[in-house]
Order: structure tokens, then C-alpha cells, then sequence
């Protein structure tokens, strides 16, 4: 298919710049693949579209203050956004970053972060990355980078130049469940979720379950390829435990539907799929790239927010309900003017 077949026009003020007053106020727009027509409610009303003995499952990834603002010797400015970190590095002071200029710096050259804190250029990492090693006085390496680093916002939320995220968006742009660091961006469709509102669907019979993939540039990268089939993506760390299999094996057996929270859930599962709705624990790296044509086996429904056009994720959700179902609904959501991306509404599909 052609990447030109994933597009649609979204008026700017459509692209929400703050988070919803309250996590579970978001508006949420139900897509029953089953029957015409969209109902639109709130977040906090999901369970009325959920039943006992489904099973949610979350990614449990927490996003570290991954924007690191660094000064050059010479006085020049560099921004690093750290990705991955070296695997068999028990420090976490070796990591693979996106760079926003690597001119100039020579492997032992050192950028200047913050009093104490400083990053050693080692070499250029492929895919477009550099390798860099973190040093830090007086403490841990992530303990710095807790001090010195920001929240990686995506480009389309603005913030007053100079001002950067603040301590609003370190809290909301991040699950409520959240407990493993490693993500650079946010699993977007669990920040509806409050504790609360978990506890209320776990009360209905509504089970859950968690699952990790540090979400990053793998996520996001641009699809280049005019042929949809043509592109990859850049593999991502995740785990998917034993107690998460199980219970998606529960849920099967009671007839219950999987619910993905978000598509990065969605590519866990499904690279992990047997033929028997099942699915394998384990960990690793996750390229899984779904399109249309794609037979799913693990997940049933989906909970996701609205995506940029001409990118993996809104591929993937038009493979789950359809391309034309799927840009009609874009289309109502954008003339009932609900908000779009990463802190924007929500959409269930069933």
C-alpha cells in the first residue's frame, strides 16, 4: 500500500498542547468494529464499554528525563536525547543517544551538562545515533540525570523557548503506572487512566496485567518508504513476564477480550502471538511492524489515542479496524473538535 494512503489534514488548534484537567476527563471516542456509527463519552466511563473477565494489558514503562542540554568546549550547544543504554553496563553510564550536532566532537571530546555532570563523546553509533559516556561527581549517574534532565516532550507541544517541560508535564506525561525507567516518549493511551479508575474496573471483573517496551525512536520514525511494506523499525527493549501470559491465557479461557493499552502493547503481544490466541513470555527486542493484511492473534481490542498521519502507528490502527474506517472516524473526531496526539482524547476499539 502507499504511504500517501495514510494521510489526512488536521487543523493546528486540533493538537493538544496541555493534558486534560483530569487524567480520566479526556473525551473517548468507541469504535465498535461490529457495528456503525461512533458513541462518544469520557475517559472515566470506559468500563461501560468493557466487560467482566476482560483483561487489560499495560505498558508499565516509566519515562526518564531523557533531553540532556550540553555545552561544547568551544561553547557550542548540544542537545542529546538518550535512547538506549549499554546492555552489561551496571552504572548506566554508556548510552546510545540522537545527537542534535555531532560536528566538532572528536571521540574523548566532553560536553558540559550541568556542575559535576558532563557526557564524553565515544563515537558515531549508526541509525544515526552517537555513543556517549556519562560522568557524574557526587552520586549516580541516574541520579544526575534525574537533576539535570527534561522531559522529552514531542515537538508539537510547544513550551515558552528557554522554559523547557515543567513539573506539570513531568507528572502527567507519564502513567500512573509506571515503574520501570527506560522510555523516551510516553505510552500515551494509559495516561487517561487514574489509580482510581483502575481500582473501579478491577472491582467489575475487569482484569489487569503489564508488560514493558521502552518506547523509542523505533516508535516515531519517520515512514520514508512510498510502499508501506517497505519500511522497518528500529527494534526496542521489552519484557513480556510469565504472570502477563498467564493471564492472557486466563482471559482466553473465560472468553474474556484482551484489551491493548496503546500500540506499543499491541506489537508486544502480537510479535509474542501463537496460533492459539496465546501468547510467549520473554524479553529482548521488539521490531514487530504491523500493516493492513496482518492476521491478529493475541489482541482483541484497543485503546489508543489519535496518531499523526503518514506514520506506523495510525498503519497499525488501520490494520486492526480498517484504513477507511479508521480516517472516517479521524474525520468526525476532527469536526467534533476533540483533541488530537499525545495529550489529546482517546479512542476504544472493539
Amino acid at each position: 500500500m502507499r504511504l500517501e494512503d495514510f494521510d489526512y489534514r488536521l487543523p493546528p488548534d486540533c493538537v493538544a498542547q496541555e493534558p486534560a484537567g483530569r487524567r480520566d476527563a479526556s473525551r473517548l471516542l468507541v469504535l465498535d468494529r461490529a457495528a456503525p456509527g461512533l458513541v462518544e463519552t469520557t475517559f472515566a466511563s470506559i468500563g461501560s464499554h468493557l466487560a467482566a473477565g476482560d483483561l487489560l494489558v499495560l505498558n508499565d514503562t516509566r519515562v526518564i528525563p531523557a533531553r540532556l542540554r550540553g555545552r561544547k568546549v568551544t561553547g557550542g550547544q548540544v542537545e542529546l536525547l538518550l535512547v538506549s543504554r549499554e546492555a552489561g553496563d551496571p552504572e548506566g553510564r554508556t548510552w546510545n543517544c540522537l545527537a542534535s550536532t555531532s560536528r566538532g566532537l572528536r571521540p574523548g571530546s566532553r560536553l558540559q551538562i550541568g556542575p559535576g555532570f558532563e557526557a564524553e563523546f565515544l563515537r558515531e553509533a549508526g541509525d544515526g545515533q552517537v555513543r556517549v559516556r556519562l560522568h557524574a561527581e557526587g552520586g549516580p549517574v541516574e541520579r544526575a540525570i534525574e537533576r539535570h534532565g527534561e522531559v522529552p516532550l514531542p515537538p508539537y507541544i510547544r513550551r515558552d523557548a528557554g522554559d523547557g517541560p515543567g513539573a506539570a508535564d513531568r507528572e502527567r506525561y507519564q502513567t500512573v503506572y509506571a515503574r520501570v525507567d527506560g522510555a523516551v516518549a510516553a505510552p500515551t493511551a494509559g495516561l487517561h487512566f487514574t489509580p482510581e479508575l483502575l481500582d473501579g474496573l478491577r472491582a467489575g471483573g475487569i482484569a489487569t496485567a503489564a508488560l514493558t517496551l521502552h518506547v523509542g525512536p523505533g516508535t516515531f520514525q519517520p515512514v520514508r518508504a512510498s510502499r508501506i511494506e517497505d519500511h522497518r523499525l528500529l527494534p526496542e527493549a521489552f519484557r513480556l513476564p510469565e504472570a502477563t501470559a498467564v493471564a492472557v491465557a486466563g482471559c482466553r479461557a473465560r472468553g474474556g477480550r484482551v484489551v491493548a493499552v496503546g500500540t506499543t502493547v499491541v506489537r508486544v503481544l502480537e510479535g509474542r502471538a501463537r496460533d492459539d490466541g496465546g501468547v510467549e513470555a520473554g524479553e529482548g527486542w521488539c521490531g514487530t511492524y504491523i500493516t493492513p493484511g496482518h492476521r491478529f492473534r493475541a489482541v482483541d481490542a484497543l485503546l489508543t489515542n489519535f496518531h499523526l498521519p503518514r506514520t506506523s502507528l495510525l498503519i497499525l490502527v488501520s490494520a486492526f479496524a480498517g484504513r477507511e474506517r479508521i480516517l472516517a472516524a479521524y474525520e468526525e473526531a476532527i469536526a467534533r473538535g476533540l483533541r488530537f496526539y499525545s495529550y489529546g482524547d482517546a479512542m476504544l476499539i472493539l
